[in-house]
């Protein structure tokens, strides 16, 4: 499962870079490939929705399984897109195997968080936390291998190549994936939404994912503009950043579930620790600080760092928070919270590249990072604020609890021992 996860992240980041080199030549604007990177985000947030609402009802190995299948057959599709004629049918075809992506991905997603949460109760955050070391090892090997097996054997065999590895996991994932019974619950994401803490996980999941987002269509360009690096050298700006991100995951997550209480302050400190960075990023032109390359780096590892922070406490977070607001424990639930998070994710992946690319075209890199910058730090504050409140009110109910219980215990004397007895 963690594998197949690592492929995909793998080919997301492979992606952009061998079909716009295709597209181009085959005919495609750049609207047209601004609209099929813009169908997998859309598609992913609709997805997320169905899966996690019917999760119980499809299975969670089924759902998973078929995903993976899927995942893996459209990519080796991908592969072969460069032997469709050029024109309107290369475009369609695009959208129809874009989507089918988006779709089967999210497919699979949806279902390996609610079976690890199933699997790890206990765990929840440790073993979401490794999952996200393979994410990183994705975000960190995808454009150099993506580079070098283009540079090597051409378009065709990174496609097949992947793909052909995530088929392999699915008879591996048929055999030791446990199945679970079905227990389809009476909840929806309507009562989900009612949540406030549930609602600013989700709000920090999209802010996140829209940090992640917004340096894929401009730090790139920003790097080769203001320090005139070797597009090869380019990729290598972004591996700091994964892989602080691919270490601190699980140990944010074993901290996590071991200290429970912990988990809002990663998700406070890690947005404010991400808006900080991004307003270094450029570093903002308020600040008056020279633009240097090794900043650059440094901003992006610490970057990295909290991101972790901010991601792995927030499922065991939500799921705590449902149940105790009333949700059943079962597959039911966990597929609304996993379908519901992955929704924030995906509405956080198509807002980040298309406000940040607008933003850098208008008012310039530095500025635009420091405006994504501020999102995080109003998530940030937010989420201390809410705690701070709730932490105000459950000390309130303590105390009128024990004053309560003080006053029944004195009502309860008998009457010869009371303080009044001596006076009558």
């Amino acid at each position: 499962m963690l594998t197949s996860q690592q492929c995909k992240v793998c080919l997301s980041n492979i992606f952009p870079i061998l079909v716009c080199l295709k597209a181009e030549k085959k005919g495609a604007s750049n609207t047209v490939i601004g609209m099929i990177f813009g169908c997998y985000a859309l598609f992913d947030l609709l997805s997320s929705l169905v899966f996690g609402k019917y999760l119980a009802q499809f299975g969670a190995k089924l759902l998973f399984v078929a995903g993976t299948f899927v995942s893996g057959a459209v990519t080796i599709l991908f592969g072969v897109l460069d032997q469709v004629p050029d024109g309107p049918i290369f475009i369609v075809l695009c959208f129809l195997v874009r989507i089918m992506d988006a779709v089967s991905f999210r497919a699979a997603i949806t279902a390996s968080s609610s079976i690890i949460a199933k699997a790890f109760p206990n765990n929840v955050a440790t073993v979401l936390g490794s999952l996200e070391t393979f994410s990183g090892l994705g975000l960190a090997l995808g454009p150099p291998l993506g580079g070098f097996l283009y540079q090597s054997f051409g378009y065709e065999l990174p496609f097949i190549f992947l793909g052909c590895f995530v088929l392999l996991m699915v008879p591996f994932n048929m055999c030791i994936l446990p199945n679970y019974e079905a227990d389809v619950g009476k909840h929806s994401f309507w009562k989900l939404v009612t949540l406030p803490k549930v609602v600013l996980n989700a709000l920090v999941i999209m802010s996140t994912n829209s940090c992640f987002g917004f340096l894929d269509p401009t730090l790139s360009l920003f790097v080769l503009e203001k320090f005139k690096l070797p597009a090869g050298h380019v990729g290598l700006v972004f591996l700091g950043m994964a892989l602080t991100y691919t270490i601190s995951s699980p140990l944010f997550g074993l901290l996590s579930d071991k200290m429970p209480h912990l988990r809002k302050w990663l998700l406070v400190f890690g947005n404010i620790i991400t808006a900080g960075c991004f307003i270094l990023l450029g570093p903002a032109p308020v600040l008056q600080i020279k633009s240097q390359l090794w900043l650059l780096v440094l901003v992006l590892m610490v970057n990295g760092i909290s991101a972790g922070m901010s991601i792995v406490p927030t499922f065991p977070d939500v799921l705590s928070s449902v149940h105790e607001n009333g949700f059943k424990e079962g597959l039911s639930t966990l597929g609304l919270v996993s379908g519901f998070l992955g929704a924030a994710w995906s509405l956080g992946a198509f807002i980040g590249p298309t406000v940040g690319g607008f933003l850098y075209e208008k008012i310039g890199f530095e500025w635009a990072a420091a405006i994504q910058g501020l999102w995080a730090l109003i998530c940030g504050l937010a989420m201390g604020l809410f705690y701070l409140l709730e932490y105000s009110r459950r000390r309130r109910s303590i105390l009128q609890n024990i004053q309560g219980t003080e006053w029944e215990g004195t009502a309860l004397l008998p009457k010869e021992i009371r303080p009044c007895t001596v006076l009558e």
